[in-house]
This record gives C-alpha cells, structure tokens and sequence, in this order.
C-alpha cells in the first residue's frame, strides 16, 4: 500500500507528511511519500493533493507539474481515492475567483470566491478553530460528529452549486464548506494535520478507505 503526497512547491508539506506517517503506522502500515514523481503517483493507492497560497498560482504550478496528468489518470480513470486539502480541495472546483477567474480541476460543483460573513465583526481570512456540522454521512468521517473541531486558515471558500456534494460546513456569519466529496474524491477546507484528534481520525480514516 502506498499513499503519494503530491509535491508541487505549493507550500511546506512536512508537517502533513508526519501526520499522515503516523496514521499509516498505528492503522493500514501503508507507505506515506512526499513525491513530485510521476510514476510514483501513478501507481499509488492513496493520493493527497495540499496546496497553500492563492488559487490561480496553485492551479498554474498543478497544471505544470510532471505529476498532474498522472494523478488525473488516477484519480478520474482509475478511481484511487483522492484527499484534496485546503487549496488542493479548493483547486476541484469548477472555477476560482481569487484576484483572477481560473479554471478548476471539476471535479466538484461548485467556485471558490471570497468569505463574506454576514456579521462584519467576523474577520477574514477565517483563522482559527471552528465547530465542523456534518451534512452527509461520510466513511472518511467515520467517529467524527457535528461539534467536533478543526483548525482553518483561509480567505476563499468554494460556494457549491450542488449542496449534495458538501459533506460539511461551518458557521462563519454563514455555513462555509468545510468538506466536499463525490465518488472516490473528499475534500477538506481545514489542516487535519493541525486538527488534533479529530483530524488525525479522519486521516486514518481516508487511509483505510476502500470506495
């Protein structure tokens, strides 16, 4: 078993790589990388796409990457179950609209445009712990119950068009998508490697997904 950590130059993946080692030993023993190889994302079992910064320089770098057409093949042809954090859920959006209108990997219904709370005491970016409320049960949610907590740092949030696909929110002078899913691909808006126990949970719980 294998689970591949796309490398893209999107931001610093170690502390998601630790997370995801230590889940993999205490449940599937699975090797956890951090790879911008191609051939090692083609075959692997699990795949996880991070990102931080804006949406059109994470979309541009993806696009650019050797490892891109590999994980398309993987994920959308042969159905390898997919983890999409922070930028890299928002980057399955049809379409962002950070600084620029970017094309979307559309993978999900939905475009990532700017949190306006509807309290103006609320601060963007959204920064901090918030209370998760589940929207559709999810096995990656597996333990994890509306209330339990996750860590977020954002400005964007992918406002979706089909509500069937957002696996939770939270409130941030509205419901803002914390989790989005379809088929064999979730998404989550939050760091799960800084969510405490709650997030190491549903890592453990994508690394035994067998969709």
């Amino acid at each position: 078993m294998l689970t591949a950590i796309i490398d893209y130059e999107s931001g610093n993946l170690h502390s998601a790589e630790k997370a995801f080692q230590r889940m993999a030993r205490e449940t599937t023993g699975a090797e956890v990388v951090v790879t911008d190889d191609p051939d090692v994302v083609a075959k692997a079992d699990h795949i996880v796409l991070p990102g931080d910064g804006a949406f059109p320089s994470c979309a541009a770098a993806l696009r650019a990457s050797g490892c891109f057409d590999a994980m398309v093949e993987a994920v959308v042809t042969r159905g390898r179950p997919f983890l999409g954090i922070c930028v890299g859920m928002q980057l399955m959006a049809r379409k962002g609209h950070e600084y620029e209108t970017v094309d979307g990997l559309g993978w999900i219904d939905g475009e990532v445009a700017l949190i306006e709370p509807s309290d103006a005491s609320l601060k963007v970016p959204h920064m901090g712990w918030n209370d998760l409320v589940v929207d559709v049960p999810h096995p990656v949610l597996a333990g994890i119950e509306t209330g339990e907590h996750a860590y977020f740092v954002h400005s964007y949030q992918m406002r979706m068009a089909d509500l069937g696909q957002r696996i939770a929110h939270v409130d941030y002078g509205g419901a803002v998508t914390a989790i989005v899913g379809r088929d064999t691909m979730i998404g989550f808006q939050f760091h799960p490697e800084k969510s405490a126990g709650a997030g190491l949970r549903m890592i453990a719980n994508f690394l035994e997904w067998k969709p």
